[in-house]
This record gives structure tokens, sequence and C-alpha cells, in this order.
């Protein structure tokens, strides 16, 4: 048993697009839960047993970091394990992006040694920069999946990932075929789905690189499990709907070829949605699947601008995902601050809550999975991460500017990065913690 003790951020529900503040004054909105100076005990069964403002008796092992900001852990709901060494990849739009660096990098996870330490590297990765839970695309290789299940079972990390689905339009080295593909799935589903934290995900690339008969078989999976998750990417640059049209033509939409093969369903996770009308965007609220917003990717490829007002207001659940290659980085504070660029270009201001609250309970909440992670709620895993609120002179003097809870919170997701983290827990156990400077 231990106790920290810290400024604690979280939310109990969802703050209101665009609201700052209480109306008429400077107080967060009452889904922000704002509680500096406490202590959060966790328990030897690796939850959360308390919030408190005294000081727990001595029971309880204590670390104190006043001044230092606790949060939930990120939930990351899209990003590519195999996918570490293209980032920053020059010059291409997604579909010559996906030829020139991102199925070689794939191709070379046919190596089970190759998956397998790519897979340590990347979950390692994902706790020093503060995510606990992710949603993640291996490859089409069943080994690769298999490794990402098993690492994330030794360190306690809530992961969904499946193998990826491909068996057209895609090299050779990185196809399958529907019967073999399907044996994969359910020996995977067998094996890794409930187990330690563990979920599977029916795994589509997207629409382009499955036949009918591949997604007919994906659909097919998820009827005969509901728990099952599916992820996919749809609607990310206008290249990509072309193709998907000319190669459904009897489609209403891109996202309809998914919806046709009974793969748009309350675990759905779809990541861009940039080209979605509202149409679509209705069909995903009557579904109760998420939209996983990918603003660095999206700006790094010059994919297009997502349209997160819309899709509030159509009532969609929109996450915050990297998308690692595409996206230039795993912290979450950095995609947020990308996510505000990108609604700053629409004419809209997102805040501080509205950003974090999709990073943490909201993505929970997209993936039902509230009730374990994503808020510092007595009960929930003790998945959390520790932040200094500035690293370095002008973050702290910028701090000190900060006039309300809204302008530090806001100008600590626009600064931070990895060198802000301090260190992150996953159910309890310390997973990470900062070298010494």
């Amino acid at each position: 048993m231990f106790a920290l003790r810290a400024d604690l951020l979280d939310f109990v529900a969802a703050p209101p697009w665009g609201e700052a503040f209480e109306p008429g004054g400077t107080a967060p909105p009452a889904a922000v839960r704002w509680r500096p100076d406490h202590w959060l005990l966790v328990g030897d069964d690796g939850r959360i047993a308390a919030v408190q403002s005294d000081a727990p008796d001595p029971r309880w092992r204590r670390e104190e970091h006043p001044g230092r900001l606790l949060l939930p852990g990120f939930v990351d709901t899209h990003v590519h394990s195999p996918q570490l060494g293209v980032r920053a990849s020059w010059g291409t739009g997604l579909l010559d992006w996906l030829d020139t660096y991102t199925f070689p990098a794939e191709g070379a996870w046919a190596d089970p040694e190759v998956a397998a330490r790519g897979s340590e590297q990347f979950l390692d990765a994902l706790l020093a920069h503060g995510t606990t839970a992710a949603a993640v695309f291996p490859t089409v290789h069943r080994h690769s999946a298999a490794a990402l299940f098993e690492g994330a079972a030794r360190r306690g990390m809530r992961v969904v990932a499946g193998k990826v689905l491909m068996d057209r339009h895609a090299p050779d080295f990185l196809r399958d075929d529907v019967a073999g593909a399907e044996r994969d799935c359910v020996d995977l589903i067998d094996r890794w789905h409930g187990h330690a934290r563990c979920s599977y995900a029916v795994t589509v690339r997207f629409a382009p690189t499955s036949t009918p008969q591949q997604l007919a078989m994906a659909g097919s999976l998820c009827r005969a499990d509901p728990t099952l998750y599916m992820q996919t990417h749809v609607a990310e640059s206008r290249d990509e709907v072309r193709w998907v049209a000319s190669l459904y033509p009897q489609a209403r939409s891109y996202l309809d070829v998914y919806a046709s093969h009974g793969l748009l369903h309350r675990r759905s996770i779809l990541a861009h949605g940039i080209w979605l009308d509202d149409h679509d965007r209705a069909a995903v609220r009557a579904a109760g699947a998420q939209l996983a917003f990918c603003p660095s990717s999206n700006l790094f490829l010059g994919s297009g601008l997502f349209d997160w007002r819309a899709a509030h207001g159509a009532g969609c659940a929109v996450s915050v995902a990297s998308d690692v290659g595409g996206g230039t980085h795993l912290v979450q504070t950095r995609t947020l601050a990308e996510a505000y660029k990108v609604q700053a270009l629409a004419g809209q201001r997102l805040t501080a809550w509205s950003a974090l609250h999709a990073a943490t309970l909201g993505a929970a909440a997209a993936l039902g999975l509230e009730h374990e992670i994503g808020s510092l709620e007595p009960g929930r895993m003790a998945d959390i991460a520790l932040w200094d609120w500035s690293a370095g002179a002008l973050d702290g003097e910028r701090m000190d500017l900060a006039r309300n809870l809204h302008e530090k919170a806001f100008a600590w997701m626009t600064l931070a990065d990895e060198r802000h983290l301090v260190g992150t827990w996953v159910a309890g156990r310390r997973m990470y913690a900062r070298m010494p400077s």
C-alpha cells in the first residue's frame, strides 16, 4: 500500500464544449475535478483505495510530490507498434507513405525476434510518455499480436489489439488470406481476449486492403462475440476516399463499406474520420462507435482537418490518438496541442478540459472501460502518471502568469512533453521513473 501527495486532476463527466469556466465565473466546469495537495491511496490490489486531503496513517508508504500534477494515465486509441522507426519520414501523402515507409517497416516483423523486441520497445515507450492503455495495430503476422499481448500482460497494461487483416493491395510479404487469417484470429481470441488486461480487436487495416470476403469474415467474428473490438481506418485522405469509392461502388460512403459488413458497432474504433459527412456521423452515433482523432498524423501527412465540433454536435464519441508513425510523437500532450491548432484553423477553440478529457476518461468511456481506467476514482485501477507543471525557467515563468486553473492547464498541455513526466504507474506498480538530472 502506498500514497502519493500531489495536485490531482481528472474528470467526472464530459465537460461542455468550448467552456473553460463555470458560467459567470473562473471556476472550471463541474465535470472537472480539481483536488490540489491531496493524497491518492493505492491498495495492494493495484486499485485506487481513496483520495483525501489529510495525510494517511503510518500503514501507508508515502511519496510526497507537492506542486506536481497527478493525472490518470493517458489512453491512446490508435497507434501502430511497428512504426516507431518511420516517424518523421519525408515527403509523401498517405497512400505513398504506406508503400514507401510503412509496409517495409512492417515487413521486418515477419521475423518473430524482431516483433518481440519491437513490441517490448514500443510498450516501454508508451509508459515513458505517460500512456498506460492503448488500442494498437501490430502487423499482419500472428506472432506480432501475440508478442504485444505477452508484453502487455507482463507489464499489467490495458491493451486492445489484433492481427492486422490485409489480403489484397499490399506487398506479397504482408498479405494474408481469408481462411488463414480467420484461424489466426480465432486462436488469438481464444488465447488473449480477456486474459490479463488484454482485449482482442478485429483489426482491418482499411477497406482497400481487404477483399469483400475478408471484410465479411471480420464481420462474422464481431457478430459471434459482441465483446470483441473492431479497429480500422476510415476517410483519412481524399485520395483514399476516392479509391474506396472505386473499389466499392455500391456503398453509399466509405463508412458504409464497414457498416454493410457488420463492422460498425459499439466497440468499433474508427481512426481519422476526416472526410465523413452528416449521414456518416449519424451512423457512428447510432452505432455507439468512436472516432479516434489523430491530429499530429493528419497534419504531418497533409490528410486534412478533422471537424471535432461537427462530430461533437452529431453526438459522436471522439477520442484522441497519436497514430505513430504517421504521428511524430507518443506523448499525448503534444497530440492535444496539435488538436487545438487543427480546431483553431476551423475557427473553434478547443479547451484544455475537452482535450484532456478525450485522452483520459472520454477515451476510456469510448472503449467501454470507464469503470476500470480514465479517472482517479476509488475502485479504478491505479494507472496514473505524475508530471511536473514546468520543466525549466521559461516554463515556470509561463505558469506563474496563469490567472486561473484553465490557463495553467492549457499552458501545461501545450508546452509539456516527456521531459515533464516524473513517473508512470500501472495497476499500482511503478513502471517508469525519470532518471535524476
